[in-house]
This record gives C-alpha cells, sequence and structure tokens, in this order.
C-alpha cells in the first residue's frame, strides 16, 4: 500500500458504471443489445463541459490510469506519471474521463460478463469489436456525462489508434487528439506477433472453445507465452540489455530446462504469471484483432491523407526512438498525411531506449513536451470560459 498519497496523484478514486439499453450496432454485422461500461473521472466539468478529456487505453489497459481505489492499492492506475495536479493532464484545469472498452475483462460488458440471453458469461459468444465500435460506445458514454465536445482525446499505443478514429468518426466533437506511440495500420510482422500470441492461447488444453469458465479453469499458459511474447515486442534491445544482459539468477548454470536460467528469463515468467491474475484469455483474442483490423485508409483506396481530409482537430503525435513495434516512421506517416492536407500538427520523437512502453514512463522530455502542449489546449478552454 501507499506510505502516503502524493500531493500530485488524484487520491482515492471510485469507478463508475453506466448501462445502456439502445442496441449497439457492431462492424461484424452482429447487435450488442445491452451493455454497461465503467469508467473513471477525476477532476471537475465545468459549467461549459468545455473541459473533457478522454483517456483511451492501451491493448491490457482499463479505466484505473490514475489515482487509487483503496489505501490497500499498492500501484496506482497505470498512467498516474501523466494524470493528476500540475501533471501533463492537470486534473486542476481537465475534467478527465478514463473508461475500459467493450470486450474488456474489468468491469464493461465483455467476454467475462454474463450475457443476459444464457446467463452465462459471453466467452466466445461475445462479437468481435473494433476500434470503430469502441469510439461509437465511447460517444454515447460522452452524451449522458453531458459532454458534446472533449478538448481532447488522448490515447497510447491502440490508445492512440483510438483516438485517431474519433478525430474521422466525430469531427466535430474533438478538438485535439493526442496519438502517442500508435500507427495508422498495423504492419504483418506485428499482426504475425499478434497471431502467434492468439494461438499460444488457442492451443491451450485449458482453452475449451473459450467456454473455460464453466469448467473452471484458465488457459494459463497460453495467456503466461501470449504475455511473455508481447513484452518482449515492448521492450527494446537496449534496455533489456540494460537491464539484464546475460546475468545468470544463480550465477551458475544448471544445464536443464526446469528452471529459468538467466535474469531475463526469470523476469518473463514473472510478467506472464501476474498477467494471468489480472487478465482474461478471450479479452486477449479480441483486443488483438481489434488491432489488427484497424486500417482506416482502406476506405479510401489506401490513401492515409485521403482519409484524413476532413478531420478538424488539432493534433499531437509523439514517437519514442527505440519503439520497434511502432517505430516512429508510422508516426511520421500519421504526420504527413495531416501536413499533406494542411491540417495543425505537432510532432515530437522521444529520445529513449525503453522501446513500446515508454509512453507509459516519466521520461523528461516526454512529459514536458506532452504538458507544453496540454498547458496550450487547457488555455484554449480558458479562453471559452
Amino acid at each position: 500500500m501507499p506510505e502516503k498519497i502524493a500531493d500530485d496523484s488524484v487520491g482515492l478514486v471510485t469507478p463508475q458504471r453506466q448501462r445502456f439499453t439502445e442496441a449497439l450496432h457492431l462492424d461484424c454485422g452482429r447487435d450488442l443489445p445491452e451493455y454497461e461500461i465503467i469508467y473513471e473521472t477525476y477532476g471537475q466539468l465545468n459549467a461549459q463541459a468545455s473541459n473533457a478529456i478522454l483517456i483511451c487505453h492501451a491493448l491490457s489497459g482499463d479505466h484505473h490510469a490514475a489515482g487509487y481505489h483503496s489505501m490497500d492499492e499498492r500501484k496506482p492506475g497505470w498512467w498516474e506519471n501523466c494524470i493528476g495536479p500540475g501533471k501533463a493532464i492537470d486534473t486542476h484545469r481537465f475534467f478527465v474521463v478514463s473508461l475500459n472498452n467493450l470486450g474488456g475483462c474489468k468491469g464493461s460488458t465483455g467476454p467475462n460478463t454474463i450475457n443476459p440471453e444464457t446467463n452465462k458469461p459471453y466467452g466466445p459468444d461475445f462479437p468481435i469489436v473494433t476500434v470503430r465500435d469502441w469510439v461509437e460506445s465511447q460517444a454515447r458514454l460522452a452524451k449522458t456525462l453531458g459532454i458534446e465536445q472533449w478538448a481532447a482525446v488522448i490515447g497510447g499505443s491502440l490508445g492512440g489508434m483510438q483516438a485517431l478514429q474519433w478525430s474521422l468518426q466525430y469531427p466535430d466533437k474533438v478538438r485535439h487528439a493526442v496519438v502517442i506511440a500508435a500507427a495508422p495500420k498495423l504492419s504483418a510482422q506485428n499482426i504475425a506477433f499478434n497471431e502467434v500470441a492468439r494461438q499460444a492461447i488457442l492451443s491451450d488444453p485449458d482453452f475449451h472453445a473459450g467456454h473455460y469458465y464453466e469448467h473452471q479453469v484458465v488457459p494459463r499458459r497460453g495467456l503466461i507465452l501470449a504475455r511473455m511474447l508481447g513484452h518482449i515486442t515492448y521492450l527494446s534491445d537496449d534496455a533489456m540489455r540494460a537491464k539484464f544482459g546475460r546475468e545468470l539468477r544463480e550465477g551458475t548454470l544448471n544445464f536443464g530446462f526446469d528452471e529459468a536460467e538467466f535474469q531475463v528469463e526469470s523476469y518473463l515468467h514473472y510478467q506472464g504469471r501476474s498477467f494471468v491474475d489480472r487478465f482474461d484469455g478471450n479479452t486477449y483474442l479480441l483486443m488483438t484483432k481489434a488491432l489488427d483490423y484497424f486500417d482506416p485508409a482502406s476506405l479510401h483506396e489506401h490513401d492515409l491523407a485521403r482519409a484524413l481530409a476532413h478531420v478538424t482537430a488539432k493534433f499531437l503525435v509523439i514517437s519514442f526512438t527505440s519503439d520497434w513495434r511502432f517505430s516512429s516512421a508510422r508516426s511520421r506517416e500519421i504526420v504527413q498525411a495531416l501536413l499533406h492536407d494542411r491540417k495543425t500538427v505537432s510532432y515530437m520523437e522521444v529520445n529513449a531506449n525503453q522501446g513500446h512502453d515508454a509512453f507509459l514512463l516519466n521520461i523528461p522530455q516526454y512529459i514536458n513536451g506532452f504538458k507544453a502542449y496540454m498547458e496550450h489546449v487547457a488555455a484554449e478552454v480558458n479562453n471559452d470560459v
């Protein structure tokens, strides 16, 4: 538990739920007749409802982006570095909304929640959802909160793709889009990584075609392998070498396969085991498919500039030099398409050796640049008041 909650933390927060009874028509052709979205808010919505910020999470993220649920919670929300009083996303100036996407496993309607038609968990019967579907559900949540336009929609990785999709799908409802460590679509290599991870889960004997809840088991081994593979791609070679090198756990080789010998092996095993305790296999399958399917330019003859031609939001695009999963070149594709359309865009490439996970970390160049941009957004809000 935290010894003391820092003054720049949002402190103790309570998740909220919003139930929707109007069916949501999905890209896959199916309808979700009713659903719930769990979310958290930080800060206060001003009288004009002009200071609202939407935080979109990455693959394994959720609604708990900042603060603590209780004094017994050991770690704060996943973006504590950026959300709070005086931080880049300043909760003294902004009203921040962070939600768990449909198909997630942290409270929003998804595979591990009850299907009202069967009174059993949805499991593999939960429909495949896309980034477009998420944005539609998020827009409905905004309406219930009295938010007609977001001051900014912000996200890293898969969250950045959602921010980009918001600017396309609801151009009049987003003033700023902050796209961090993302891409306009996945490369073949990234799709390949996702497929290997899915096969690890699908081939686990305890998967039971996705109905493992009914068997009271978890596809533990498959989910561990999927997380280990994913985690390797989130780190850079430099970061892994600096953190682990070729250090042995016990200082000597054991000439066997039963236990991890190298520190890096031990670290990956730990990451996999801890992931099983907090994530769901069916959700992992859904989230990686949403990543694979995201390609807004595909509707415009694969011309990203044409896809972005009608956006009105101003953009901040951030990339990291050592991020090989979503390289700076992919971020520059977004920037170049926006410049082609004469849109307003700021771009920052951060010199960092932490790989893709850098967007979650307290890197001064990154945090300072992000904060400077958000101060500009806050100034716009004040002018609106």
